[in-house]
């Protein structure tokens, strides 16, 4: 890889791919969830979120639970590929490569 992952070297982006990245493939998790794991406020959340998305990096889910709304974030295919390779950057850079 020539450089990092503009999209995900930002680190609350990068926070987000890593925690989504832990979760099985397809799985997806509450944004208040997400949110409260990385300690972040709900429109810091949706400014980061929303660059994710545009780079088709997370797919985005709302419904209702009952008359609740609910809102539920996955990586998708490219999102994880996309953060393995910032990853093998990353990895690279500090071996000195």
């Amino acid at each position: 890889m020539d450089g990092p992952d503009e999209v995900i070297h930002q680190s609350t982006r990068l926070k987000i791919t890593a925690t989504l990245n832990a979760l099985p493939s397809g799985e997806m998790m509450e944004f208040g969830r997400l949110k409260a794991i990385l300690g972040a406020t709900d429109g810091n959340m949706a400014t980061h979120l929303g660059a994710l998305e545009k780079a088709a990096y997370i797919e985005v889910a709302k419904d209702y639970v009952g008359k609740k709304p609910r809102t539920r974030v996955a990586l998708t295919r490219e999102g994880r590929r996309a953060f393995e390779r910032h990853v093998a950057y990353l990895k690279d850079l500090i071996e000195g490569g």
